[in-house]
């Protein structure tokens, strides 16, 4: 097994030295800005998965909505325009984002309703625009 893993691997390789992902230029400062908030929203994503594990979906919506969600939104505001990645993206790649903070929101409501069915279906929309988003655009 170990075997065909490492095969499967090595032919992957090239394509992955294919990066095919729309390059975006952002400024030094907004690219640290841009992956502290990449790592940030990493940890609560985290967060809120344990807590659902530990069928805590209440807290797990509160974490999504103060974290991830509209609450989230318009926090690099304060800083300096150059550090600010959101005006530096594509519009496509800002929408992305914007949505991921929308599927946040809408997950925790669910949760905070105690709808835990409902809150378990849009569970993958935390992050589905994510996704979406590492796998269009880089920013090195």
């Amino acid at each position: 097994m170990k075997k065909l893993l490492l095969t499967a691997l090595f032919f992957a390789l090239p394509a992955a030295a294919d990066d095919t992902r729309q390059p975006v230029k952002l400024t030094p400062q907004a690219q640290d800005v841009l992956r502290q908030e990449m790592l940030d929203n990493l940890i609560a994503i985290n967060e809120v998965l344990a807590l659902v594990a530990a069928n805590k979906v209440k807290e797990a919506g509160e974490v999504a909505e103060a974290r991830l969600g509209r609450s989230a939104m318009g926090k690099n505001a304060r800083l300096p325009f150059e550090a600010r990645p959101g005006p530096q993206m594509p519009a496509a790649m800002h929408e992305l984002g914007r949505n991921g903070h929308l599927a946040a929101s809408e997950f925790a409501a669910a949760a905070a309703s105690g709808d835990r069915e409902r809150a378990l279906a849009l569970l993958p929309n935390l992050t589905g625009n994510c996704v979406a988003c590492h796998a269009s655009y880089r920013t090195r």
